[in-house]
């Protein structure tokens, strides 16, 4: 979300806070990246050299009890505190920090307009924002990004995108309680887009599916050629399956996650926990179903050609070949690191356990103040 260092500038490089200028000669600076969720805070070190990321440490730990709030972090010094500790304990020694807000606070909006120059671009923006963002503009951090120039060069489609100025400042004033420097504030449903960059080769006419399953909601985006053309989010979550589970299990909240993910199934009857997961897996899959019938309805001659499936609830026994018959389209669970190399500290194999837990930290691991 564009801001900069007062964050009161509403127009930088589309959802960027930009702290400094980008140096060439530093591209082999780490950087923290930071996925601060209602269930769990995790974070990346990495470090970008000329031609790939690396991997430097990872960790997760769980968010602080009610400290996020209609998608705002109501407690910054309790969750910075969190975070800190978090850093600590993993020894992670990058100060300068990547950060999102969550998807369902951005109100997102794709408008037509005629093909104008960068500064008429930006007076027409900040005339016509109010008849496409329900908020008065003062409330809010406001961007925008031209995404596609019609072949008669005449029009443009523009995407904007808002959030409240005091949810953009929650996630900042916490990073920077935990020590750190935010330097890019990003929004999730977009960190996808650079983990399919990172991760896969996209085909010209490929239509594909980012669903994100977090605790509380999960995240919608659809590419075309790799150009997000569609976002959307659902209010039902990984956390519903945990407690599905907890409930007809009568098993603790610490064991109900590993079975949600298929691990520490000894001593589980296999039928109750297929009998346990269902109703709580056919919720999930109807919602990320009647979210994408709104793509199909806007966009009648297009079908999904495959579906990349990440969050903590990813590996859910059962759900990835189940969305798949409901949607008629491949599923596949993502591999955020497949194509980043690893310190040689890193255990490779906690990491495989947990990879598709990371996949929106991995997608702001990538970015970087003056990206273009």
């Amino acid at each position: 979300m564009a801001v900069a260092a007062d964050w009161q500038d509403r127009f930088k490089r589309l959802f960027t806070v930009s702290l400094e200028d980008l140096n060439p000669f530093k591209r082999q600076e780490s950087y923290v990246a930071i996925d601060i969720g209602s269930s769990s805070i995790k974070v990346l070190e990495v470090r970008t050299s000329t031609d790939q990321l690396e991997l430097l440490n990872w960790g997760s730990i769980p968010t602080p009890a009610s400290a996020i709030q209609s998608n705002m972090v109501s407690e910054p010094d309790r969750v910075g505190a969190a975070l800190k500790a978090l850093l600590d304990a993993k020894g992670i020694k990058a100060r300068k920090a990547v950060t999102a807000v969550p998807g369902p606070a951005v109100m997102i909006k794709r408008v037509t307009l005629p093909a104008q120059g960068p500064q008429e671009m930006e007076n027409t923006i900040m005339l016509e924002a109010g008849n496409f963002i329900p908020e008065e503009l003062e409330n809010v951090n406001l961007d925008y990004q031209v995404i596609d120039t019609r072949a008669d060069a005449k029009e443009m489609e523009v995407l904007l995108a808002a959030a409240k100025k005091d949810i953009v400042s929650s996630y900042i004033e916490t990073v920077r309680a935990a020590g750190l420097q935010p330097v890019v504030v990003d929004v999730d449903y977009f960190a996808l887009d650079n983990l399919y960059e990172l991760n896969y080769d996209p085909s010209p006419d490929q239509v594909v599916a980012l669903v994100n399953i977090g605790a509380r909601y999960t995240s919608i985006n659809i590419l075309k050629g790799g150009r997000s053309v569609f976002t959307g989010d659902v209010p039902v979550g990984g956390r519903d399956i945990t407690e599905a589970l907890t409930r007809d299990l009568g098993v603790p909240a610490e064991e109900a996650e590993r079975l949600k993910t298929g691990r520490g199934t000894d001593g589980i009857d296999p039928e109750q926990l297929t009998m346990a997961l269902g109703p709580a897996v056919d919720a999930l899959i109807e919602e990320i179903h009647y979210a994408l019938s709104f793509f199909w309805t806007a966009a009648t001659d297009e079908r999904i050609d495959v579906l990349y499936l990440s969050g903590g609830a990813a590996q859910t026994p059962e759900l990835a070949q189940r969305l798949s018959e409901r949607i008629e389209a491949p599923v596949e669970v993502t591999d955020p690191f497949s194509r980043i190399a690893l310190s040689p500290s890193t255990d490779a194999a906690a990491l495989a356990r947990h990879a598709s837990e990371y996949a929106v930290a991995l997608g702001l691991s990538v970015r970087r103040p003056g990206d273009k």
